[in-house]
């Protein structure tokens, strides 16, 4: 069986594929026209800013390039950088004093990130590939962490806000779109279903889970903010598309997903996490 981590890299491989032959992206949340996550995120005048295509691959579940309050000359790190929206945004509101930096596994998307930056003309972007649970960035090195409907898909999530941990400064920010659950006890047929781990929806963790992480890591001021909450009717598309049409699992997960705002601080002096969970 493939890993967690092959099959997201090859559904976001043929996503960015989609991307360049003018479809929009559709990682497995639901169909492309009416996916409820991916839908609608941007405004109007921020698309316009940007390359079509970067927009096309766009399979975030938030926008927080928006929510993320970027200042001129800080250094951001978009985590699971995609075809690049929001590095391109993040790199716009940090101005020629500061820089964006995006990270992705996935050959295909990094091609296409590098072609949107060449036709934004922007400069002070760099895409790096690697893991996001190695970021190959120097400690205290990030002003800014964010990321898009990403750190759900990992299996290590431990490790990747530990690592995140890691490259910031000491007082930088954690500011990431997630899909989180709302309550525990998921349905077992969901989390069984790659397909909707791959879709975001699977492998997002539970809300207080996400706040114990992040504190055990050793941020503070962890505060998660729902954006959009998603029932039944929006449950249905990425159900059928994984084959589970099961309506007592519909009803078990209705307004039990939301995209949420997740925000954390790294302590000013922050103190060396020694735990086992950041320091293996």
């Amino acid at each position: 069986m493939d890993s967690i981590k092959d099959v997201v890299q090859r559904k976001y491989g043929d996503a960015a594929l989609q991307a360049r032959s003018g479809v929009k992206a559709n990682c497995g949340c639901g169909t492309a026209c009416c996916d409820p996550i991916t839908s609608d995120l941007y405004e109007e005048g921020e698309a316009a800013a940007i390359p079509a295509e970067a927009l096309l691959a766009s399979l975030g579940c938030g926008n927080p390039t928006a929510l993320a309050e970027l200042k001129p000359g800080e250094i951001v790190l978009d985590l699971g950088s995609g075809g690049g929206i929001d590095v391109l945004l993040s790199a716009k509101r940090v101005g020629p004093t500061g820089k964006a930096y995006g990270l992705d596994m996935t050959d295909e998307m990094l091609a296409l990130a590098r072609d949107n930056q060449q036709k934004s003309g922007l400069t002070n972007v760099e895409f790096l590939k690697g893991d996001i649970e190695s970021i190959p960035l120097p400690d205290n090195s990030v002003d800014v962490i964010i990321s898009n409907c990403v750190i759900n898909l990992s299996a290590d999530k431990d490790r990747v806000i530990a690592e995140a941990f890691r490259v910031l400064k000491p007082g930088g920010r954690f500011a990431v779109s997630d899909v989180v659950i709302r309550g525990e006890n998921m349905p077992e047929p969901v989390r069984r279903s790659m397909e909707l781990w791959v879709g975001c929806v699977a492998g997002a963790l539970e809300e207080r889970r996400y706040r114990e992480t992040l504190t055990r890591a050793g941020f503070h001021n962890v505060d998660l903010e729902p954006t959009r909450i998603y029932g039944a009717t929006d449950a249905r598309h990425f159900l059928d598309e994984a084959g589970i049409s099961d309506d007592a699992v519909l009803a078990d997960i209705d307004g039990r997903f939301m995209s949420a705002f997740v925000r954390a601080q790294k302590p000013t002096a922050a103190k060396e996490c020694c735990s086992s969970t950041c320091c293996a």
